[in-house]
């Protein structure tokens, strides 16, 4: 039989939306992350390198969540 697989809509809830501020916060120590990461893996210290894939893929949702809300506070300016 073959296997169905499930997936789950993850919705964010209205008090879990974050402001534009907390998210460039969130930004700065993911991008510190990184480059701790990147140093780590170069000296060979690094136990787990797909952190390095993990954490560039938070830092591109991060920036198309600054991304969106500004476009949405400039829309609401208008």
């Amino acid at each position: 039989m073959a296997t169905v697989k499930k997936t789950t809509k993850v919705t964010k809830k209205a008090d879990e939306v974050n402001t534009i501020d907390q998210l460039r916060d969130d930004l700065a120590t993911k991008t510190a992350d990184l480059l701790q990461a990147r140093r780590g893996n170069a000296a060979g210290e690094l136990t787990n390198p797909r952190i390095i894939t993990v954490t560039r893929k938070e830092i591109a949702r991060l920036n198309f969540a600054i991304h969106a809300n500004e476009l949405a506070a400039s829309k609401e300016t208008k």
